[in-house]
């Protein structure tokens, strides 16, 4: 599968300017469950600014409503 970097890094939400990542949302994806955690996308733009991926804060952001 061919990686469609430069369209997924216009929808990517990531604040963390020195991350290899970003548009790669295969490698993203799998450091972040790898460290138990979500990749910015999954988060609305003042929550992804907190860097705070955790499972727990993202069940908080869905129980406020905000996700």
């Amino acid at each position: 599968m061919e990686c469609k970097q430069t369209v997924n890094i216009e929808n990517c939400n990531c604040s963390y300017e020195p991350c290899s990542r970003k548009g790669i949302c295969c490698d993203c994806l799998r450091y972040h469950l790898k460290n138990r955690q979500l990749p910015g996308c999954c988060f609305p733009n003042d929550a992804e600014k907190t860097f705070d991926r955790s499972f727990t804060h993202f069940a908080r952001l869905v129980q406020e409503n905000w996700v």
